[in-house]
């Protein structure tokens, strides 16, 4: 009798001591979308869209804060047919993982917000921010699209900063060792918590990309994206590009 009241009280001291363990909370949202010719390039897939799409909205700090909150699609049956369009997964159409990955690990992290409380809000909140900032819209007032021709890097940036009024983290693929030039592959535009937009910072942590790990169906042993060399030109591939698959030595 001694023997299992030792135990449950044992149990109730771990249980006290994990529940008790403050966990850190995010100051930022980071909202993350990627050219898809350029994912198709490393994942060898098709690129079927002409316009940048959402990768994810992630909370700067946090993964995995519910393991018990599963994903179910049927709670977003309305917003499917918005996030095969703009937030596909554009290894398995048809699936519903990738959107199950960053419940799992993001979402279920932003939900410490009420505005984000749901698996629906989460979901909803990330399609309204991307229409917001029409990233699409922005390069193109620029006469940034894609081509066969080199874009300088500071062009780049500059168009987005100053449409934004912030600094956001531009993040490209190389295409090989000691090119010259690299691919424009994905940018992360940062949210407060109140939703307004703040910069993103490139600390010495977020300058090695939030996304290593973040693509999880990546199986070509690359390093995915990295952030861009402000010294080497940028090329924006159109969906009609021959590029071969770069080589990464």
């Amino acid at each position: 009798m001694k023997s299992h009241v030792i135990i449950l009280c044992l149990g109730f001291v771990f249980m006290t001591s994990v529940h008790s363990t403050p966990r850190k909370e995010w100051t930022k949202l980071i909202l993350t979308q990627h050219w898809p010719k350029t994912f198709c390039i490393m994942e060898k897939c098709t690129a079927n869209f002409s316009y940048w799409t959402l990768h994810g909205l992630w909370p700067n700090t946090g993964a995995e804060c519910n393991a018990s909150w599963h994903f179910n699609a049927s709670l977003i049956e309305d917003l499917l047919p918005e996030m095969k369009t703009y937030w596909p997964d554009l290894l398995k159409p048809q699936s519903t993982t990738f959107w199950k990955h960053e419940w799992t690990k993001h979402g279920t992290c932003a939900a410490q917000e009420e505005a984000m409380d749901s698996q629906h809000k989460y979901f909803n909140k990330a399609l309204e921010l991307y229409h917001k900032l029409d990233l699409d819209g922005v390069l193109k007032k620029s006469n940034i699209v894609p081509s066969e021709n080199y874009y300088k890097f500071t062009d780049v940036e500059g168009s987005i900063n100053s449409a934004f009024g912030v600094h956001t983290k531009i993040q490209c693929v190389s295409h090989e060792k000691e090119s010259e030039f690299q691919i424009l592959g994905q940018i992360e535009i940062c949210f407060d918590k109140q939703f307004q937009l703040v910069d993103c910072e490139k600390s010495t942590e977020e300058l090695q990309s939030r996304d290593e790990g973040e693509i999880i169906f990546n199986n070509n042993n690359n390093p995915g994206y990295i952030v861009c060399d402000a010294s080497l030109p940028v090329y924006y591939p159109p969906l009609g590009s021959t590029l071969q698959t770069p080589r990464f030595l």
